[in-house]
């Protein structure tokens, strides 16, 4: 075999190990993914006529908030399922199977990448569930053919972006509830953001950190495409500086990590 060919294959080992662990321990998924499906019941039956109100001069209206809300929710499930990874990349370092297998005849690369593609596949399963629950309870999208692909690809890049970014944080932490802790900004960011609330209602302080932060610029371009309104070019720009940049430092800071002598 070639060396492309023995990368392959342990990319695939890796892989398959990852989603196996993941079947046999799916409490943690569940705990994550139960997070975001909880927020969007709790926003649409909950806060959902009030919001809708406040949006539209005081006109309540639920169905209208629903479209709003879920695609925020669609990212801080990505943000959800890129914690599950740090906390599984931390457990994997203080049981010592990574340092088992920096002595082992297998692509280096690959023990990484079986991480990131793993957690990219819960990934979008999640989402599949957290979208059916969103359309149970009254989304509608308005999206063609053309536009459910860009908006897929969209999910898959953030979801890309946020998971190497993830898989560093675990190698850097000391310990499971260290990354969980390091990790957690990726739940937070969306609440600082579009995900619920317009941009342009909060305080001018701070609307400049809201409107740039990773998560808005890429709910409003998943908003846009899901529901064939206007999405802007800076929305569409910023998000793909966004999840390329993200890429680029994740995937650096996870190959330091692992590459760096043992510290424990």
């Amino acid at each position: 075999m070639s060396t492309p060919a023995y990368a392959l294959r342990d990319n695939l080992t890796m892989l398959r190990r990852n989603l196996l662990h993941a079947r046999r321990y799916p409490s943690l998924t569940l705990n994550l993914l139960l997070s975001p499906v909880v927020l969007l019941l709790l926003f649409v039956y909950v806060f959902g006529d009030v919001m809708s109100a406040g949006m539209n001069g005081g006109t309540a209206d639920r169905s209208q908030y629903i479209a709003y809300v879920v695609p925020g929710i669609l990212l801080m499930t990505i943000g959800g399922i890129a914690i599950g990874t740090a906390v599984s990349v931390a457990s994997d370092m203080t049981e010592g199977i990574i340092a088992r297998f920096r002595t082992m005849a297998v692509s280096r690369a690959s023990v990484l990448i079986g991480h990131v593609a793993g957690s990219v596949i819960q990934s979008l399963m999640a989402l599949a569930v957290v979208l059916g629950v969103g359309l149970a309870i009254g989304f509608r999208p308005d999206a063609s053919p053309l536009e459910w692909l860009a908006a897929a690809g969209l999910l898959v890049l953030v979801s890309v972006a946020l998971i190497w970014l993830a898989v560093g944080m675990g190698l850097a932490s000391p310990n499971a509830e260290g990354a969980s802790n390091l990790a957690q900004p990726l739940m937070i960011l969306p609440l600082l953001g579009s995900a619920f609330v317009p941009v342009d209602a909060m305080p001018g302080w701070f609307r400049w950190f809201a409107e740039y932060q990773p998560f808005s610029p890429a709910i409003e371009t998943l908003r846009g495409l899901l529901m064939g309104t206007e999405i802007g070019t800076r929305n569409a720009v910023l998000t793909l500086a966004w999840c390329v940049g993200l890429t680029l430092l994740g995937y650096w800071w996870s190959k330091a990590q692992f590459n760096r002598e043992p510290q424990r």
